[in-house]
């Protein structure tokens, strides 16, 4: 197992969110243990001189082979954050993504690959199992309210 630590630098990262009958696609979120600590949106860190956009639909290229939509502007969030004593701090562009039709139909999970080989598992939360007492949060923290606001 990947034992993974947030990058020692401030990182501008683009996250999509894909919604399949009101369920949330998160990558699971793996303390040093290998239990799950939470769930996070499929995203990227934008690269110098790449938009958002231009990043957004490259990650979903890469990582699931499939070309995305942007359905809308962007919300954008500073996310500074603890994980396994390590700190993290991220400006985040986050949109609305739509897949092509039939993508994943029938698959309530999508099992792929970071570049780097860690085994990554995505699958569709409902937001009224996450960030509740005993059960695994939402990240970045302050999204689910950031999404509740919205609507």
């Amino acid at each position: 197992m990947t034992t993974w630590r947030p990058h020692p630098h401030i990182r501008v990262v683009a996250i999509g969110l894909h919604w399949r009958g009101g369920r949330l696609l998160a990558a699971e979120v793996r303390d040093d243990a290998g239990g799950i600590k939470g769930a996070r949106p499929l995203g990227v860190e934008i690269e110098f001189g790449e938009s958002w956009r231009t990043a957004l639909v490259r990650e979903f290229n890469e990582e699931l082979g499939i070309e995305i939509t942007i359905t809308s502007e962007p919300l954008t969030m500073e996310n500074i954050f603890v994980h396994e004593g390590a700190t993290g701090h991220e400006v985040m562009f986050i949109a609305e993504v739509a897949f092509p039709q039939r993508a994943f139909a029938g698959q309530d999970r999508i099992d792929f690959r970071e570049d780097n080989g860690e085994e990554i598992v995505a699958r569709w939360f409902d937001l009224a199992d996450l960030d509740v007492p005993g059960g695994p949060s939402l990240y970045p923290s302050g999204l689910k309210d950031l999404l509740l606001k919205r609507d």
